[in-house]
């Protein structure tokens, strides 16, 4: 066995304890994600839009709990080590997928060579999964548009990936476009893109995206009266939080 085997098929102690539940993702999937980045930005947590992970197609709705898979550059003496067939470590990810999962790809934000396409993700398919995200490239479009699960990659692209990066390691922390990830966390997708939603502040994202979808209501209601500038109302602001008291009762999450 090769030394770093374990690091390719192991499964991380940095793992969260956290364990979403399926009412929490289908809570998540409901809202907006530049509404869930505005309640992790009231929280104090940084921005987690994936960035580059664009969905291949409109229209579709993503909301699962992270597996993750990170690619390393590709060497001569890390294709000897690599563990080969059904044990390489994307296969591996693979077989932790299903429809409570989503699969985030590491591909080191490199969007012109492939990670996958139309004979790797069909395994997908049939697992049921929620979608891969990744900050690299997808090919087999076409193909992928068929299977029915969102798909959220920076690029199509008809070049093959392994002489430029190799899956490496499964269920680690790492980085797609940017944002820290953590197996567990919530990764939610809608056409504006892939979010991360940390497994520690899902449920009071929750509660304040839903607020802030109110306050976004009653302030275009005023606005549609006053037929002025939403600059007194937004960015939200003391008037916004008077307006709102007045007319909900309740108190703001900030």
């Amino acid at each position: 066995m090769p030394p770093n085997q374990t690091a390719v098929t192991g499964t991380s102690k940095l793992m969260t304890s956290a364990n979403i539940s399926g009412d929490t993702l289908a809570a998540l999937k409901a809202i907006p994600t530049q509404t869930l980045i505005d309640g992790l930005w009231v929280m104090g947590w940084p921005m987690s839009m994936i960035e580059g992970a664009k969905p291949l197609q409109p229209g579709q709705h993503m909301a699962g709990r992270a597996v993750t898979l990170r690619f390393v550059p590709h060497r001569p003496d890390l294709a000897a080590d690599k563990p080969k067939g059904a044990d390489s470590a994307e296969y591996l990810a693979f077989e932790r997928c299903g429809p409570g999962e989503v699969l985030v790809i590491d591909a080191m934000r490199w969007p012109y060579s492939s990670i996958g396409g139309d004979i790797k993700f069909y395994r997908l398919y049939q697992c049921g999964v929620g979608g891969p995200v990744t900050d690299g490239a997808v090919r087999d479009t076409n193909t992928l548009q068929e299977y029915g699960f969102p798909v959220y990659a920076a690029n199509a692209t008809a070049k093959q990936g392994p002489a430029e990066f190799r899956p490496w390691q499964v269920n680690d922390c790492i980085q797609c476009g940017g944002v820290l990830v953590r197996p567990g966390d919530a990764i939610v997708g809608d056409d504006d893109g892939a979010v991360v939603v940390p497994a520690a502040a899902a449920d009071k994202v929750i509660q304040i995206a839903h607020q802030r979808e109110e306050v976004g209501a009653v302030i275009k209601a005023r606005l549609e009266i006053e037929q002025r500038s939403p600059g007194k109302y937004y960015p939200f602001n003391e008037n916004t939080w008077l307006l709102f008291a007045e007319k909900t009762g309740q108190q703001p999450y900030r």
